[in-house]
């Protein structure tokens, strides 16, 4: 099924974005662990709606109940099943669009694919919504992580042409990142943020929307994990990070800088440190031959602009079977990156969790 993803920690989606429940099931949880539900509530704080005039202000407070796979908040082995209740749709917003398939959304190829049957409202399965109960699995897979000793952190590098700092790819600490999960846009240069800010207000003020670029640092990753080929450590990162709305591409390392590198340069020269085996450099990203290979884990996810928009659009009528014009009504967010990077985080932790639990077979 498209909705499930994982083979050790395997994780399944169900709902759609203005249906009454969302949530998902998680098989693989070991009986004894503790839901840690703190962290779950602020990773849920952090990607929900209507915090600031930089996303929608669709009010969800993303309360969640577990029903069952725990006893007195201690797995017991059966399967985790969380569900989040919807509470604030306007299905009415979308009465218009059953036959005038938007621009960049799922639309067309759903109506298509699903036979006209598709649930059109807040955009469905398709939904950004969707990621709601993902960061419940995600902050779950993170928690286990970080038990391992494994931390992931992610700031905002660009909204537009405004771009934070650049971080040497060989030179990165936690220190860097204490405070990321603390802030609505996290990034390494405070002045940057307010450059950001604007970009994404100005484009809300023209009706309009921004896109940008996500960098993920995953640290104390063991050496070792992953396979060759087809579940290569970055192939299981992208798959599960394309799940997520609005991607349009991801680059490990130096990306495609590598292809205006020499092999001299981009080679990554190894070295001891006392008795850990280190590169000099970190063009590889901490992958090598889809391994892990000891070195920070680092991407750039690419999110595109929020594909609603409050400007005029051309579109089609699949009824009349005519060309038309379309005017979105709703509520969107004028830039989805600052909720995306969240998101982002939580599929890579259940990627990267599944993975590490096949490793310690």
């Amino acid at each position: 099924m498209s909705y499930s993803f994982g083979k050790n920690f395997k994780v399944t989606l169900f709902g759609q974005s203005h249906s009454s429940e969302i949530g998902l099931v998680i098989d693989g949880i070991e009986a004894g662990y503790k839901i840690n539900r703190n962290l779950i509530a602020k990773n849920l704080n952090r990607r929900r709606p209507g915090r600031n005039e930089f996303s929608t202000p669709r009010k969800e407070e993303d309360s969640y109940e577990l029903v069952s796979g725990e006893v007195d908040d201690i797995t017991c082995g059966a399967p985790l099943c969380a569900i989040i209740k919807n509470k604030d749709q306007r299905s009415k917003d979308y009465e218009n669009l059953r036959n005038v398939p938007r621009p960049s959304h799922a639309d067309y190829p759903a109506y298509v694919k699903f036979a006209s049957h598709n649930d059109i409202r807040g955009g469905g399965q398709f939904s950004g919504r969707m990621t709601a109960p993902l960061v419940i699995g995600g902050s779950i897979a993170e928690d286990l992580l970080m038990k391992r000793g494994v931390k992931i952190y992610s700031r905002i590098k660009s909204i537009g042409y405004a771009e934070d700092c650049e971080i040497n790819l060989e030179d990165i600490n936690e220190e860097n990142f204490y405070d990321f999960k603390e802030q609505v846009f996290p990034v390494i240069d405070p002045s940057s943020r307010e450059k950001m800010k604007t970009e994404i207000l100005k484009a809300k003020e023209e009706g309009d929307s921004i896109g940008g670029i996500v960098e993920t640092f995953i640290l104390n990753m063991p050496v070792g994990i992953g396979e060759p080929f087809f579940d290569s450590l970055e192939s299981v990162i992208s798959h599960a990070v394309f799940s997520v709305p609005g991607i349009r591409g991801i680059e490990f390392g130096s990306g495609f800088e590598a292809t205006k590198m020499l092999g001299s340069i981009h080679n990554d020269s190894y070295y001891y440190d006392k008795d850990q085996i280190k590169t000099r450099t970190n063009n590889h990203g901490g992958i090598i031959g889809g391994l892990s290979s000891g070195m920070p884990i680092v991407f750039k996810t690419a999110v595109k602009p929020t594909s609603s928009i409050a400007k005029l659009q051309d579109t089609v009528s699949l009824k009349n079977k005519s060309n038309t014009k379309l005017k979105i009504v709703g509520r969107h967010d004028p830039s989805i990156v600052p909720r995306a990077l969240v998101a982002i985080e939580m599929v890579t932790a259940i990627a990267l969790l599944d993975l590490v639990m096949e490793g310690e077979k």
